[in-house]
């Protein structure tokens, strides 16, 4: 049932962002996405290599490191009833973009990772992905324990905590989604005011250069 949710919430808010790209200034957007390449994201910080799990339940790494390609990382938790859907639906927004544009989806690769371990196993994030059906490189994973996954969060700077007077499955977080380059390095950070297609879109134009 909250899988069926998340997924329900993502397509209204898929709806929101498709709207939003299609009408420029409309819905309330509150900024105009700078000309890729127009401007520079240098380094904010570099991350170590971690190994989590993928929807099969298998070790993997958590980022391919491959020079010329991107990636964008989001942080998520399939009880979430407010920010993960957004992300996840901006997410699959910009899947569908990118399966558009082949030669930039050839460098692009998306990871949605669950910070719930204890809830989101291999097989529910599966689920997700099956719901999902991406075009593109998009991987999903978790971790075999809150323990396994704390360095991670550390590393890239995810606050993920339970929510004080709540129910048990509520994590209180800020949303986050991290684009890190080929290197390791990350080069932009976006939460809720920004997660915008069309930023996203110009962000991974200027990373690759074009």
């Amino acid at each position: 049932m909250r899988r069926a949710a998340l997924l329900a919430a993502a397509c209204l808010a898929l709806g929101a962002s498709t709207d939003h790209a299609e009408h420029g200034h409309g819905g309330g957007q509150r900024f105009e996405a700078p000309a890729a390449g127009s401007y520079e994201l240098p380094p904010i910080q570099q991350l170590g290599e971690h190994a989590l799990l993928d929807e099969t339940g298998a070790p993997a790494p958590l980022l391919v490191w491959q020079p010329g390609e991107v990636a964008l990382v989001s942080f998520v938790y399939l009880s979430c009833p407010d920010t993960c859907p957004t992300a996840t639906a901006t997410f699959a927004a910009l899947d569908a973009e990118l399966a558009e544009r082949p030669a930039l989806a050839r460098r692009v690769r998306l990871v949605t990772v669950s910070f719930d371990p204890a809830r989101d196993t291999p097989e529910r994030m599966a689920a997700l992905r099956h719901g999902l059906a991406p075009k593109g490189r998009w991987r999903f994973g978790t971790a075999a324990s809150a323990a396994a996954l704390a360095p991670v969060l550390d590393d890239f700077g995810q606050d993920a905590a339970p929510l004080e007077g709540a129910s048990p499955e509520r994590i209180a977080h800020v949303l986050k989604v991290f684009l890190v380059d080929g290197e390791g390095r990350v080069r932009n950070v976006y939460s809720t005011g920004f997660l915008d297609l069309r930023l996203l879109l110009a962000d991974l134009e200027t990373v690759l250069g074009g």
